[in-house]
C-alpha cells in the first residue's frame, strides 16, 4: 500500500472534467463528468493515510474513507465499493450532494497543509458508478424471511435507508409516501444539475426488486391514521422530513409572483421528469425573461438561483442578510452560482415587497453584523438610512423549513414533540414515546443534510430490530 499512496507531493489535486458555464446553462445536466479509471486511481493515491483520519471523523456516517481510497489506488474497485457501501447506503448520492467543503474534504489534512484536499466526493461517486456498471450493486437480500412487518412513513432518504436495512434483516417493509414517486427531497427538491433523477430512481427500483413495497399517493391522516398503521404493522417509522416552509412577515409578502422555494423547485423538477405542470406551462413558475430575486442563503437558495439562470431569467440575484463567511450553504455551490452569472447581495435583507397586485421589486436595507447570539452567530442589525430598491418580477423565499403538526395530521395527539416542534425520539434507539413507533431524519433533527438523515435512519433501523426481537412471543 505504501507505494500506491501518499502521492500528494507529486500529483496535484484535480476534479473530473467540469463543463463550461455557458454550456451547462443550456441544460439541467450534472456539471461534472465521472472520473475515468486512471484519474480515479491517481486522485485516490494522493491520500496521506494520516494517523487520525479527520475526513472520517467529520463524516456523519464515519465512512471508512482512507480504506476505500487505498483500495481504489490499488485498482481494487469492487473491494473499494464494498467498503464504501458498508457505511453508506447511497454513496453515489452523497458523493454528489454532500457539502464536502464543510465535512470530509474540509477536514482533510492535505487541505490544512495547503496541498489541496483529496477529491473524496468525486472518487466516492466514481467508485459507485463503476459498481453499477459492473453489476456489483444488488437488491437487499435477506438470509431468511421474518413474519414481522414494519411500516415506514416517508420515502425520502431516511425512509429509504431504513427500508434497505430492515429488508436485509428479513422484515416485510411497506413504505407509505404522499407523493407519486419515491425519493422525497432527492426527487422533487434537488435539481438535476446536482443530482440527476435516474440516480435516485434506480435505487428505489433496487429496493422494490428486493421486496420493499411502496404505496405512493398515500397520505397518513387522509388514507389512514397513525393508529391504523400501528395495527397493521409490528413497528412504524416516521420519516416524513420537514416540508413546512418558513415565511416572511415583510410588508407586501402577499403580492403575486412571490413563492416558496419548494413550490418553485418541485415544478421545475416535475418538468424534468416529463410531468405536465400547469403553473409552469403558463409561465407562472417559469423564470424565463424575469428579474428573479431569491431571499436566503442556504443550499435551497442555491438550488433556486441556479435553476432560475437555466430557465433563462433576465437577471438572478441572491439576497442574504449575512456575509459570505457566515452563509450556511455550501461554498462550492456559491462558486458554481457565481460562475453561472448569479449576483450575490450580501449583508442585506428585505424591508418591503413592492408592486400593484404582482411584485415588481423589493426595498432592502443594509445589515451590520452585531454581537454573537446564544448560538455564536453574529446578530444581523439593520443600518438606518441604508435602504435601496431591486427590480423583481419573481421572488423566491428560501428561508428554511419547519416540521408540520404531525400529531394533528396523523390523528395522534399523544405523539410527543420537542420544544422545536420536531418529534421527540430517543437519541440512540430513535423510539418515540409511543411503543413501537420510531422516528428519524429531519422530522427529529430539524432541517439538515441528507447524510445526517441516512445516519439517523440506520440507528432507527437497528432500534426497530432490537425492539422487535425483544418482543417476540415466547416459544411454546
Amino acid at each position: 500500500m505504501a507505494n500506491s499512496m501518499m502521492k500528494f507531493v507529486s500529483i496535484d489535486r484535480s476534479m473530473p472534467v467540469k463543463r463550461d458555464p455557458i454550456v451547462r446553462l443550456g441544460d439541467f445536466g450534472e456539471i461534472y463528468d465521472d472520473f475515468e479509471s486512471p484519474a480515479l486511481v491517481r486522485q485516490s493515491s494522493r491520500c496521506e493515510q494520516c494517523g487520525i483520519p479527520y475526513c472520517q471523523v467529520h463524516c456523519p456516517l464515519s465512512n471508512n474513507i482512507p480504506d476505500w481510497l487505498a483500495l481504489a489506488a490499488e485498482g481494487r474497485m469492487e473491494e473499494a465499493y464494498r467498503v464504501s457501501q458498508s457505511t453508506n447506503d447511497f454513496p453515489e448520492i452523497c458523493g454528489r450532494i454532500c457539502p464536502r467543503d464543510r465535512l470530509c474534504e474540509g477536514s482533510c489534512v492535505l487541505e490544512q497543509s495547503r496541498h489541496g484536499t483529496v477529491t473524496i466526493g468525486a472518487v466516492e461517486t466514481a467508485i459507485t458508478e463503476n459498481a453499477w456498471r459492473e453489476g456489483w450493486v444488488e437488491p437487499p437480500r435477506p438470509r431468511r424471511e421474518l413474519r414481522e412487518s414494519v411500516g415506514i412513513i416517508g420515502a425520502g432518504p431516511a425512509g429509504l435507508t431504513a427500508a434497505a436495512h430492515l429488508r436485509r434483516r428479513g422484515y416485510r417493509v411497506h413504505v407509505y409516501d404522499r407523493y407519486d414517486r419515491a425519493g422525497g427531497l432527492l426527487i422533487y427538491g434537488i435539481p438535476n444539475f446536482k443530482l440527476e433523477k435516474h440516480v435516485v430512481e434506480r435505487r428505489t427500483r433496487l429496493l422494490a426488486e428486493g421486496g420493499v413495497a411502496f404505496e405512493q399517493n398515500f397520505e397518513v391522516g387522509r388514507d389512514a391514521t397513525l393508529d391504523d398503521l400501528r395495527a397493521r404493522h409490528d413497528a412504524v417509522l416516521i420519516a416524513t422530513g420537514t416540508y413546512k416552509e418558513r415565511d416572511s412577515d415583510v410588508p407586501g409578502a402577499g403580492l403575486d409572483n412571490i413563492f416558496h422555494a419548494m413550490k418553485y423547485l418541485t415544478a421545475s423538477n416535475r418538468k424534468s421528469l416529463g410531468d405536465a405542470v400547469a403553473a409552469f406551462d403558463d409561465g407562472t413558475l417559469d423564470a424565463k425573461g424575469k428579474n428573479v430575486v431569491v431571499v436566503g442563503g442556504g443550499d435551497t437558495a442555491m438550488d433556486c438561483v441556479r435553476t432560475a439562470v437555466r430557465q433563462g431569467a433576465k437577471s438572478v440575484k441572491c439576497l442574504y442578510r449575512r456575509d459570505r463567511a457566515n452563509m450556511p450553504g455550501s461554498m462550492t455551490e456559491v462558486a458554481h452560482a457565481e460562475e453561472e452569472g448569479v449576483e450575490f447581495i450580501w449583508l442585506a435583507q428585505p424591508e418591503a415587497f413592492l408592486g400593484d397586485g404582482a411584485v415588481g421589486g423589493l426595498r432592502a436595507t443594509r445589515i451590520h453584523l452585531g454581537v454573537p447570539d446564544a448560538g455564536g452567530r453574529q446578530t444581523p442589525q439593520p443600518i438606518e438610512g441604508s435602504g435601496f430598491t431591486i427590480d423583481a418580477d419573481m421572488v423566491l423565499k428560501a428561508l428554511g423549513f419547519e416540521p408540520e403538526d404531525l400529531p394533528g395530521l396523523f390523528g395522534a395527539p399523544e405523539l410527543a414533540l420537542s420544544e422545536w416542534g420536531t418529534i421527540a425520539a430517543h437519541p440512540t434507539t430513535m423510539m418515540t414515546n409511543l411503543d413501537g413507533v420510531f422516528a428519524a431524519g429531519d422530522i427529529v433533527r430539524g432541517a439538515s443534510l441528507v447524510v445526517w438523515a441516512i445516519r439517523d435512519a440506520r440507528l432507527a433501523a437497528e432500534g426497530i430490530h432490537i425492539h422487535l426481537q425483544a418482543n417476540l412471543p415466547a416459544a411454546a
